[in-house]
């Protein structure tokens, strides 16, 4: 079986992230795989060691995102691809990511069965480069699941519907997203990251693909990043219960704005 995993490097959800001139100030910060692309490569892993086959991971980003493929590696994966698109500087979106991946696939003759991704990057949380990328390669997507059996050709899933379950039949080739609770990613071994050191990775430029700038140009544009406002105090209201509920609606409208 060929796997492909689609991977971003992100943050570090533990450190403190601060703003700058409008822009995340990436200096001291730690990175580290997409938690949810985490659980993609995973699963890609555990359906290598149940049906055999070879595991790829691809990503896109600056150079410090190998460290995020080597990750991968030592956790299992077979080989990866990095792709460095800086030449567009601040052009760049979902729209964008999800037609560099695929030229990457076709440019590199990169067979697969199944293409897994995280369900959304902890960084934008759109949640689109999977179908995207998906609907780009004319294949079927099924997203943000926490189970996937193959079986020969058959693909059953158990996907999440906010808080409920959807059980859905499919066929390979088949693109998913993996959800919180599909598995519990392992931690890479000594002996897997000294192995991971010596797997081959292809490194890949914008030049090197099929593909013209201005037609994957990002659709959308950032204008403005900020943190949230700091939590302030809680009230505690006193008096009657009625009176109470009156002041209740009041803060609601007047100071909170949510009616």
């Amino acid at each position: 079986m060929n796997i492909l995993v689609c991977l971003k490097q992100t943050f570090d959800t533990e450190e403190r992230i601060t703003i700058e001139n409008g822009q995340i100030n990436e200096e001291g910060a730690e990175f580290v795989i997409n938690p949810y692309d985490e659980y993609a490569v995973e699963e890609a892993i555990r359906l290598k060691e149940q049906h055999g086959g070879e595991v790829t991971v691809i990503t896109i980003g600056p150079e410090r995102a190998e460290q995020a493929l080597r990750t991968a590696m030592a956790m299992g994966a077979d080989k990866g691809v990095i792709v460095d698109i800086e030449d567009l500087d601040d052009r760049v979106d979902e729209h964008t990511i999800a037609h560099v991946l695929a030229a990457v696939i076709e440019e590199e003759e990169l067979e697969y069965d199944i293409i897994l991704c995280g369900y959304m990057a902890v960084d934008d949380g759109s949640a689109q480069v999977g179908p995207r990328l998906a609907e780009l390669l004319e294949i079927a997507h099924i997203s943000t699941i926490t189970k996937l059996t193959v079986d020969g050709n058959n693909v059953t899933v158990e996907k999440d519907v906010e808080g409920d379950v959807e059980y859905i039949d499919s066929k390979l080739p088949i693109l998913v997203t993996a959800q919180q609770g599909l598995n519990d990613p392992r931690y890479p071994s000594l002996p897997g990251i000294m192995k991971a050191k010596k797997k081959p990775l292809t490194r890949l430029e914008l030049d090197d693909l099929d593909l013209e700038e201005d037609k994957i140009a990002a659709k959308t544009e950032v204008i403005d990043i900020f943190l949230p406002p700091k939590k302030e105090e809680g009230k505690i209201l006193q008096g009657d219960l009625a009176d109470q509920a009156k002041e209740l609606v009041q803060l609601l409208h007047s100071e909170a704005k949510v009616i």
